[in-house]
């Protein structure tokens, strides 16, 4: 696995399936009872290691925090790079990200709870830290697909990449958090139908004809 830059060289040094587990454990944690409920002496009882050793794995409970949710952002670089390598325009490649979102969203629960976790923290510092780690890969990505796409004439030659990457993801936000998320999900419900989580098709599809109004030349 990647090593991560908020671990110790003794967390390094583990096994990767230590790694995975301890981390796994600190996710499920932290998504179920937020960063600051979460008890590190839980966590490392779960772990079936020390206290003291979680701490020499990572120094503090934020750190811990931190390499967790670093997880989330290789999950969307990774996920990012197979948009990447698909044959066709933007249109093509935005589908494909709502797909790997109702996909990844229903499989990963917990990523999602973390992440909506993020958006809710209290402590400044930190939402900072992570505002930047978390959003800047995917800020970077969408404003570059939206100027290629501009320069192409796929969509409005009038369209600002910036603050249009910006509602996409917010776009992108709702849709995960809806798929992952009891409140999310129960408010989708009453905007749309009560049964639209039978249905990713129309969800996709009825998502796509509003990006396109929004965008297309």
């Amino acid at each position: 696995m990647k090593i991560m830059k908020y671990s110790t060289a003794l967390f390094e040094r583990l096994k990767p399936e230590k790694q995975d587990r301890i981390l796994t454990i600190a996710s499920k944690e932290f998504a179920a009872l937020g960063y600051k409920t979460a008890n590190i002496n839980i966590i490392a009882d779960k772990c079936g290691i020390s206290v003291g050793s979680l701490y020499k794995y990572f120094g503090t409970k934020e750190n811990l925090f931190l390499t967790v949710c670093s997880l989330t952002v290789d999950a969307l670089k990774s996920a990012l790079e197979q948009v990447e390598q698909i044959d066709g325009g933007f249109f093509v490649k935005v589908e494909q990200i709502l797909r790997i979102i109702q996909i990844h969203s229903r499989q990963n629960p917990d990523t999602i709870h973390l992440y909506n976790e993020v958006t809710t923290q209290g402590n400044r510092e930190l939402t900072a830290k992570l505002s930047y780690e978390m959003e800047s890969v995917s800020a970077e990505y969408y404003s570059r697909l939206i100027c290629e796409a501009r320069e192409m004439g796929e969509i409005a030659s009038d369209v600002d990449d910036r603050m249009a990457a910006f509602c996409l993801d917010n776009l992108f936000m709702a849709l995960q958090f809806s798929y992952a998320t009891e409140f999310y999900q129960e408010r989708m419900k009453i905007y749309v139908d009560s049964n639209i989580f039978d249905d990713d098709e129309r969800v996709l599809k009825r998502t796509m004809d509003f990006i396109r109004r929004a965008l297309r030349a």
